[in-house]
């Protein structure tokens, strides 16, 4: 039998095709998404709205009944924005309602950049302050030193959607530190299944995206391994 696994992604989630790159053949992903978040002041209170876990019941609910093994809220800072405190309120929810193994993408993230060998990490996001401040605050809490926060610049939270491959490379060598062990790539909305083995080479250490993470994770919940060829993560975690 297949393995099957469950994602939740914010109403706003954009790259559905690219994620389901990551999954193998035999690996049946089921995606829900969030009730749209109708207005909002701005980039935190749209995540801290969204990183509320009453979101995650039903979704979470509706995933279990249709078989899911593991169930991701793929979000990267609506996962941090909480803190650790909140993000483990995430997955206690989604435990609470049905499902046998749950994680978040920060939590993932953690994962991965621990499982590549990072201490220090250099990050490249789309947030607008205190955002950015946040998920500093979060990889710090985790046992990281963020060494370089690189914003993509843009004029507006909603401008993340029309960022393209070039735009990521170009942010992402532009972000690099020499003391940097990794990179990380923040926001799921963000283009990074072909950049990544990319700038892995580039740069000659592990570049780590907020959808690989997240796909990685997930799938080691259900015993079987992310695809991505020349990605670190996808090797180095198995070597």
């Amino acid at each position: 039998m297949n393995a099957q696994v469950g994602v939740i992604a914010s109403y706003d989630f954009t790259r559905e095709a690219e994620l389901r790159r990551w999954f193998p053949p035999g690996v049946e992903c089921t995606l829900r998404c969030t009730e749209k978040v109708l207005s909002y002041a701005d980039n935190l209170d749209l995540v801290t709205r969204l990183g509320k876990s009453r979101l995650l019941v039903e979704p979470t609910r509706d995933l279990v009944a249709r078989g899911a093994e593991a169930v991701a809220y793929l979000c990267t800072a609506c996962s941090f924005v909480g803190g650790a405190a909140g993000e483990r309120a995430l997955r206690e929810t989604m435990t609470g309602h049905g499902a046998r193994r749950a994680l978040t993408t920060s939590s993932a993230t953690i994962g991965a950049l621990r499982a590549v060998g990072a201490r220090r990490v250099a990050v490249v996001h789309p947030y607008e302050d205190p955002v950015d401040r946040l998920l500093a605050a979060y990889l710090d809490a985790s046992g990281f030193e963020v060494v370089a926060l690189t914003p993509l610049g843009l004029d507006a939270v909603e401008d993340v959607y029309a960022v393209g491959e070039r735009d990521v490379l170009d942010t992402v060598v532009a972000g690099d530190r020499p003391e940097a062990d990794a990179l990380f790539v923040s926001c799921t909305a963000l283009p990074t299944y072909d950049a990544l083995p990319r700038l892995e080479e580039r740069l000659g250490k592990p570049v780590i995206s907020a959808n690989q993470a997240t796909a990685w994770a997930l799938l080691e919940a259900v015993g079987t391994r992310a695809h991505g060829p020349g990605q670190r993560l996808l090797e180095e975690a198995h070597a």
